[in-house]
């Protein structure tokens, strides 16, 4: 016999009550899962093996390559000679794995977070929906996440994958619902006058004079998904993280400073590129909001 509610001692199973709703959910849908940890990992591997099979020296020139046609030379000096710093202190592979992981979930967040900031952007309903949806996730300890992912998907990169899309997404939405609603509607306006219809202005007008902001969130998604890399590494993703994580276990201070600095050399290459290509938004014209 079950015990009577007392309010002034209240006890609610809301634990019991989650558990068991995900112990349903992982057998029905264990099918499912199995597909999408598949897809996750085969990804990461495969973004791996582009970035590992080529030497270092060839991927350090490619990297300061990209970093001088999007930005500078001088940029692509500090690429340089952070990259090969990188290296230097053995920890190219982690650093691959770590940016395999990061690009990986980085894409599927914004893939995601993209659309859903559109869609909230245009209809107030789906706007007061998302908010406290995207409140939610981005005040639960990020570390919370990793239960359930671990249980549905077992030790490896994957459990980290999905925690880290999770955890990131939030600012890609909230920056592209921002970004549209204040594109002048002035602007809009003329479109409309021209006769263009909702979707040429949307792809013609908004998103091009939004995607400064738009890439500034995706410039958070990829930071945030960088501060994850340690909480994957708990749960079984190779990585910078790992290093991190195993020098915290055997008080090592010089492996975890190693792998510290490589994340750093990481996040500023990774954000001084994202922004240089906000810088390169294109400008709208008249002609191209004609019917």
């Amino acid at each position: 016999m079950s015990e009577s509610f007392d309010p002034l001692d209240p006890r609610l199973e809301v634990g019991t009550w989650i558990s068991d709703a995900f112990d349903w959910f992982t057998e029905t849908f264990q099918p499912v899962l199995d597909v999408i940890g598949s897809v996750l990992e085969g990804a990461y591997n495969g973004v791996f093996d582009v970035l590992s099979a080529p030497p270092f020296l060839v991927m350090i020139a490619l990297f300061a390559g990209l970093g001088w046609l999007v930005r500078s030379w001088r940029f692509a000096v500090v690429t340089v000679v952070g990259f090969y710093l990188v290296a230097a202190m053995d920890r190219w592979d982690g650093a691959m794995q770590t940016l395999s992981l990061v690009l990986v979930a980085a894409f599927i967040a914004t893939a995601i977070a993209v659309p859903l900031g559109i869609w909230a952007a245009r209809s107030q309903p789906v706007s007061n929906v998302l908010r406290p949806v995207l409140d939610f996730m981005q005040t639960m300890p990020p570390m919370v996440y990793l239960i359930p992912t671990l249980g549905a998907f077992g030790i490896g990169v994957v459990p980290g994958m999905i925690s880290t899309i999770v955890f990131a997404m939030p600012p890609g939405v909230r920056f592209t619902e921002l970004a549209i609603r204040q594109v002048d509607t002035e602007v809009v306006e003329a479109g409309q006058a021209f006769g263009s219809s909702p979707a040429r202005i949307l792809r013609q007008i908004q998103l091009p004079l939004a995607l400064p902001t738009i890439m500034a969130g995706i410039n958070q998604v990829i930071m945030l998904s960088l501060s994850m890399v340690v909480l994957a590494a708990m749960v079984g993703a190779a990585g910078l993280g790992l290093d991190v994580v195993s020098g915290l276990q055997s008080l090592n201070v010089g492996r975890g400073v190693e792998a510290g600095l490589a994340v750093v050399v990481l996040a500023i290459y990774l954000d001084r590129v994202v922004s240089a290509l906000a810088d390169r938004a294109p400008v709208v014209r008249a002609s191209r909001v004609r019917a």
